[in-house]
């Protein structure tokens, strides 16, 4: 009886088991294809607003109000050809895109979108998203130098030195959340932020949350700090070379990132999928709007604010660019980190 029942439950754990890889690899085909949707359609939305923005329409040719342009785009870039350089080192060259896409995908996973709703719950989500981020970087130095181009490699070596030096300000711009909550755990860090009245760390973190954002535009290479692809310097940069979809993936992992970062930006400093127990103390029927719709709308008012600041701002030069990331916001970022450890400490 004992070696039936111990088979029982071997199956029992085995269909379990099943059970939930089923789960996971269904919340992954969600969250993919809903993020490559977003992808696509971000182009769209970005060249609509900055037409807005400059007095023009934007795309208006491909279905009403030129909706499907992003499907007109993907087909065509499938469909062109795939021209790899005479001198390029061919392997590498290969391969690069594919690093940014699997770094901004594989960030997808710890990130939890509403309550109960993550990939991958992991107790060090925040730090492993920093990482993902870091590796992306490598995509992007491999292009460079595996080109053999000068203007490539020019992009390269700038995409190298900006990402070293924004990676340690956003780091340490969340050093004070980390503080605040208590943990590295995005799930944690929402749920300690619903302890306050305020609902968010934006209040009492706003210095970070300035170092974040400014931060997160150059680590994604946005304007103003898009020295890396500087189409009046450099062509391109970095992805010149390429064509047909690797370039495509370029393009993808760039608005991944976009996403990424304002998850992050959501989750750490905006209250992620709640609201503020100030107002829906206030207002009890916000209760019953669902939490998927706060932090969607949380993250596209952050994409906004990328179109906002690529159609306001003009392109930094390279050494402001350091002079910004080293002088201002590190120095700023550390101050956060000494006055946050003072008051947690005297709390």
């Amino acid at each position: 009886m004992n070696i039936f029942g111990l088979f029982d439950g071997l199956i029992g754990m085995q269909g379990s088991l099943a059970l939930n890889i089923l789960i996971i690899i269904v919340k992954i085909a969600v969250v993919v294809g809903i993020t490559m949707l977003h992808v696509a359609y971000a182009t769209y939305f970005e060249r609509k607003v900055i037409g807005h923005m400059q007095v023009r329409l934007g795309p208006m040719r491909v279905g009403p109000h030129g909706i499907l342009q992003p499907i007109a785009d993907g087909i065509k870039l499938f469909f062109k050809e795939d021209i790899v350089p005479d001198g390029a080192d061919k392997p590498v060259f290969k391969i690069a895109p594919i690093i940014p896409v699997f770094a901004a995908l594989s960030s997808l996973a710890v990130i939890p979108f509403f309550e109960g709703f993550v990939i991958a719950d992991i107790n060090i989500g925040l730090l492993y998203i920093l990482a993902m981020s870091s590796l992306g970087a490598y995509g992007i130095v491999m292009s460079g130098w595996s080109s053999n181009s000068k203007y490539s490699f020019l992009g390269g070596l700038r995409s190298s030195a900006q990402v070293i030096s924004y990676e340690i300000a956003i780091g340490l711009s969340l050093v004070g959340v980390m503080i605040m909550a208590g943990s590295l755990s995005l799930n944690d860090i929402v749920k300690a932020q619903q302890q306050h009245w305020h609902g968010m760390y934006l209040i009492p973190q706003f210095i970070a949350y300035f170092v974040f954002l400014v931060a997160a535009f150059a680590e994604t290479n946005r304007a103003p700090f898009d020295l890396p692809e500087a189409e009046s310097e450099l062509v391109a940069g970095y992805f010149v070379e390429y064509s047909g979809m690797r370039f495509a993936l370029f393009y993808a992992a760039e608005y991944m990132g976009m996403i990424i970062m304002s998850s992050i930006a959501v989750v750490c400093f905006w209250g992620g999928w709640t609201m503020p127990p100030v107002i829906t103390n206030a207002v009890p029927a916000i209760k019953m709007v669902p939490g998927i719709v706060w932090f969607v709308g949380k993250v596209y008012f952050h994409i906004f604010l990328y179109y906002w600041i690529r159609a306001t701002l003009p392109r930094y030069r390279y050494d402001q660019l350091m002079a910004l990331g080293w002088k201002v916001l590190i120095p700023l970022a550390l101050a956060n980190i000494v006055v946050t450890a003072i008051v947690k400490f005297m709390s």
